[in-house]
């Protein structure tokens, strides 16, 4: 399953992140692979909004299209 399809509240762990570009940007955000997030909020048609500790993260959709997750 990939990140652009979670769901409000939903518990989730990031398994992969194939693409080296995607990868690099995610590491900016301080997302890295076997991290536990949690998902905020999910804009329609606009960024899904990811949890980590205290900080809220905007993630557009192409990017959550290219992160493989797994579920709680």
């Amino acid at each position: 399953m990939t990140l652009d399809r979670v769901k409000r509240g939903q518990y989730f762990k990031i398994n992969h992140i194939p693409n080296e570009a995607v990868r690099a940007q995610a590491i900016r955000f301080g997302i890295t692979e076997g991290e536990w997030l949690t998902c905020e909020e999910v804009v329609p048609a606009g960024p899904i909004v990811i949890r980590k500790n205290r900080q809220q993260i905007a993630l557009g959709r192409q990017l959550a299209k290219e992160i493989d997750i797994s579920l709680s």
